[in-house]
């Protein structure tokens, strides 16, 4: 009892101290393309602020803590405009961040990192899922919040394979990160047991994608487009580019479930998830920026988490240090999805549940049960240890 109660002095002391000092400020750049991009569904229109306004709010959080642990975390964006060099605007942006959030396209990004290597600047990829980026175009100085192609459509297919639905239809569009993501499907159908009895490729021509006429062309095209397919138990479609997808629910020629980039879609995050005390977190979110947080909110919000979890533990604001310990076996965040994240020491991708949901509620959470693994379940997800490529420099 002695013990405990001279502990609580000595931390109540040091909580003091650190009240009166000054604080130690630590400073989080956040950098992105300038513009959104446009969606087939009106409802779904992203915000100006999206992803940005997640890392603002894990500032907030940073702060509640640094209050006790005498550190002050600030966040200065910068958003690339059209014709801006976006190696320069980093550049500018590292000179007061030691840490920056990135939402950028996978070449940009790559570029970035290299120019900030040598500065000692530690990037959070927040936005790009390419697997390169794990992979082949790894960097040391880049860790990833956002979760990659590969951990979505394996999210995606142990859930399908769980509940029998074996038999895919897969429905490819023509863009390259429509192609991608068909890999990373079809890589998910080999690792799990399941056939893709047929493929097909649906061309995008071009031309206004919502027209008054839209509705009754698109009810007479996509159950033509569907029909005459082998039996198959579900339609997984294929389509990043956001061209056709959203019209195949309800409309093909079988009466089907369709996945993948409409109907159940994995996610790393969603405004239906209010499990694991998310609801609290929903709710300061919709309080501070009067809409719904999206994915890349929250993987905004948890790389500024990761830096203030990391500060805080090694009571430090060095860069270095920082990048260490977050890269280290003793490294955990909380991030409202069931169990502790961590990073993957071979290619600093966070290990994470990915969450199945259909437009209002959360379907399913991935890894499914029985799907194990020897060091963490959530190694099931993605490319493992022994798969990978990655050789960080």
């Amino acid at each position: 009892m002695i013990r405990w109660f001279v502990g609580l002095i000595g931390l109540a002391v040091a909580a003091t101290q650190a009240l009166a000092a000054d604080p130690v400020e630590i400073n989080v750049g956040y950098l992105r393309v300038a513009g959104t991009k446009s969606t087939l569904s009106l409802v779904e229109q992203p915000a100006d602020n999206d992803g940005v306004a997640g890392a603002k709010l894990a500032i907030e959080d940073n702060n509640t803590t640094g209050r006790f642990t005498g550190q002050r975390f600030t966040l200065e964006e910068h958003r690339i405009k059209q014709g801006e060099d976006a190696v320069q605007a980093a550049t500018a942006l590292a000179e007061h961040n030691g840490f920056i959030v990135a939402d950028l396209p996978a070449d940009t990004l790559l570029k970035v990192a290299d120019a900030l290597r040598d500065r000692g600047t530690l990037l959070f990829n927040a936005g790009a899922i390419d697997e390169r980026l794990r992979e082949a175009d790894c960097r040391a100085n880049v860790i990833h919040t956002a979760p990659t192609r590969s951990m979505l459509a394996d999210a995606l297919g142990q859930y399908l394979v769980w509940k029998k639905w074996s038999r895919w239809l897969l429905v490819v569009g023509s863009h390259d990160e429509d192609r991608l993501y068909a890999d990373a499907l079809r890589r998910a159908a080999t690792r799990f047991g399941a056939k893709i009895v047929q493929e097909r490729t649906f061309e995008d021509k071009g031309g206004a994608r919502r027209t008054d006429s839209g509705v009754t062309l698109i009810q007479r095209q996509m159950p033509v487009f569907t029909q005459q397919a082998p039996a198959y138990d579900v339609l997984v479609a294929a389509d990043e580019s956001e061209v056709f997808a959203a019209y195949l629910p309800y409309r093909t020629w079988d009466p089907r479930p369709v996945a993948g980039s409409a109907g159940l879609v994995p996610r790393s995050w969603d405004a239906a998830q209010d499990q694991w005390g998310a609801t609290q977190m929903q709710s300061r979110f919709i309080r501070l920026n009067a809409r719904r947080m999206t994915a890349l909110d929250m993987q905004a919000w948890t790389a500024v988490r990761m830096i203030g979890e990391a500060t805080s533990r090694t009571k430090s604001g060095d860069v270095k240090t920082v990048t260490d310990f977050i890269e280290g076996p003793n490294f955990e965040i909380a991030a409202f999805k069931g169990t502790r994240l961590t990073v993957r020491d071979w290619n600093l991708q966070l290990r994470q549940p990915i969450l199945l949901v259909d437009g209002r509620m959360v379907v399913s959470v991935s890894p499914q049960e029985g799907f194990l693994h020897q060091v963490s379940e959530l190694d099931t997800l993605g490319y493992d240890r022994p798969e990978s490529k990655c050789k960080l420099k």
